[in-house]
This record gives C-alpha cells, structure tokens and sequence, in this order.
C-alpha cells in the first residue's frame, strides 16, 4: 500500500464517521448502544472535528510525500491516541463493547501508516 492511498482510505473512513455524528448523532449514538449525547452539540463537535481529518487527508493523499507531517499528526498521533481512549473508556468506565470497534480500525489505521512512514522511500 502507498502512502496516498493509505490517506484516501482514511480520509473516506473518517468522513464515513463524520457525517453521521453531524447529522444524526442520536441515532449513532444508539447504533452503537450508547445513550444519546447530552448535548447534543458535543457530537457534531466529533463529527466536525473527524470531518477536519478528514478533509486533511484528502488533502495529504495528493502529495503524500511532501505532506508527511499531517499523515504523523493525524494518522500515527491522533488514530493511536484515539484507539487507547476507546480501549481505557470501554475498560475504566464501561462505554459500549461496539466502541472497541473504533480502537481496532483507528489502532489499525495508526499502525499501518506508521509502518508506511517509516519505510523506506
């Protein structure tokens, strides 16, 4: 996988997360078995804070190379540190076991684009 496409990839899985949060964060909240977000306006914060990623990896995808940083900021930093919220939240307070989901793609994610940054041009 190259680094462009690995951005494309996450730029689309964010944005897949981010629409829904802005435009229907009840029904999200409960697709997932959690209680509807108090308030509301948090959420759709989530949602235009994931929809910024996204936006950031459209954008990195057409010059990987040359737009390394945010691809370290956004895809190893923010996905890993994400993932460790989403596993210490499920474990310490008990947030939904579908929230583990989200600490397996976004760990996933992290991963991977660590592993293609540090290869080797």
């Amino acid at each position: 996988m190259t680094l462009k496409t690995l951005a494309v990839v996450s730029g689309i899985y964010d944005l897949l997360l981010a629409l829904p949060m802005l435009l229907a964060p009840g029904a999200t909240a409960a697709l997932f078995g959690a209680p509807a977000p108090v308030p509301v306006l948090n959420a759709q914060l989530n949602g235009v804070f994931t929809l910024t990623l996204a936006a950031g990896y459209f954008w990195a995808a057409g010059a990987p190379e040359e737009r390394r940083g945010y691809l370290w900021v956004a895809g190893v930093l923010a996905k890993a540190l994400g993932a460790a919220l989403f596993v210490l939240d499920h474990v310490l307070r008990g947030s939904p076991a579908p929230f583990l989901l989200f600490a397996f793609t976004d760990g996933g994610l992290a991963l991977l684009t660590l592993m293609l940054l540090l290869r080797r041009r």
